[in-house]
């Protein structure tokens, strides 16, 4: 329902619109505030890059975080990853990530970062204080923040937003009305902007930048062994993520035979029992990487995921280290 609301196709949006313009008006006075120092924010002694997006989950921000910090560690640079740890309950924070951090405590997409890049990663309410303990901790030279282009109270110098090339901007209404945390215009002020999946238009975006998400072989949740897809047989797909059609359409688009297919929410925490009734001895459960780090402990022998990569330009890492070196001689 809240699919064909946001789109347009469900005219009850028209009914949300007075919240929706009172949730923009907060939204643009508060960013004010902020640019005119009114409102406090920190300013790192590193460069702070910031991967967000305009509207509400499932864009592909994790894998560009992801690629950064590899594409980084290639050229040299020591990268920190800070997040604010959604879905994760913590006893204390800032929390910095090991190998025994669970998702109920760091969340799923902090924890997955951490496991993919080996990076110190950082959690906190306020992604400042998950800096600031970081830089107590580690020699950095750049911070790489999972989403966060609306949290201003943290500086930062660059921005990049990653854009559904699917969904775009919905009926294009903020919240609740519409998807969108910020209106289109705000594009007009960030560094990069990356399109993920092929698009038939631009919507008038300059210069653009094309990501393709690229899968892997399949792994094994409990024997960490590797197959390509088409060794599967009888698969039963799960996805939990902010688009899960995506996911299933990508199954379907590298010749998966795919018997069924189970949608749950973002962020959504499983239960052994949940998972256990999708899929018999015989049958292949395959989930997402997303979903694997929180169900890991408790994996059956017929479960796998699928390890996705983003794969850009070679400009566009360029132009990224390039405008560090810029600001490293400006510090």
């Amino acid at each position: 329902m809240i699919a064909r609301i946001w789109s347009g196709q469900n005219k009850l949006y028209l009914l949300l619109l007075p919240f929706s313009l009172l949730y923009g008006c907060i939204a643009t006075v508060r960013r004010w505030l902020y640019k005119t120092g009114v409102l406090p924010s920190w300013k790192a002694p590193v460069p702070v890059i910031v991967v967000g997006n305009l509207s509400v989950g499932g864009n592909g921000k994790t894998p560009v975080v992801i690629y950064l910090v590899e594409e980084l560690q290639k050229r040299g640079h020591r990268v920190g990853v800070i997040s604010r740890g959604y879905g994760g309950k913590s006893e204390n924070y800032p929390l910095i990530l090991n190998e025994t951090t669970t998702t109920a405590q760091a969340g799923d997409e902090p924890v997955l970062i951490f496991q993919r890049t080996q990076v110190p990663v950082a959690v906190a309410p306020k992604r400042s204080e998950a800096a600031k303990a970081l830089l107590e901790k580690y020699q950095l030279d750049v911070i790489v923040t999972d989403d966060g282009l609306q949290h201003y109270a943290l500086q930062r110098d660059i921005e990049i937003v990653v854009i559904d090339g699917t969904r775009w901007f919905g009926n294009g209404w903020w919240l609740p009305a519409g998807p969108m945390r910020e209106s289109q215009r705000r594009l007009k002020s960030v560094d990069f902007t990356i399109i993920n999946g092929n698009s038939e238009s631009d919507h008038g975006l300059i210069n653009p930048v094309t990501m393709q998400l690229k899968p892997q072989q399949v792994i094994n949740l409990q024997t960490g062994e590797k197959r390509g897809l088409s060794e599967l047989s009888h698969i039963q797909a799960m996805a939990g993520i902010g688009h899960p059609a995506r996911f299933f359409d990508m199954l379907m688009q590298l010749g998966a035979i795919v018997e069924s297919q189970h949608a749950f929410a973002d962020h959504q925490d499983y239960l052994q029992d949940q998972l256990q009734c999708l899929a018999t001895p015989a049958q292949s459960l395959l989930m997402t990487e997303k979903d694997a780090v929180k169900c890991r402990s408790y994996a059956q022998q017929n479960w796998w995921y699928l390890p996705i990569s983003a794969t850009l330009p070679e400009t566009f890492i360029t132009d990224v280290t390039n405008k560090l070196e810029i600001l490293k001689h400006k510090a």
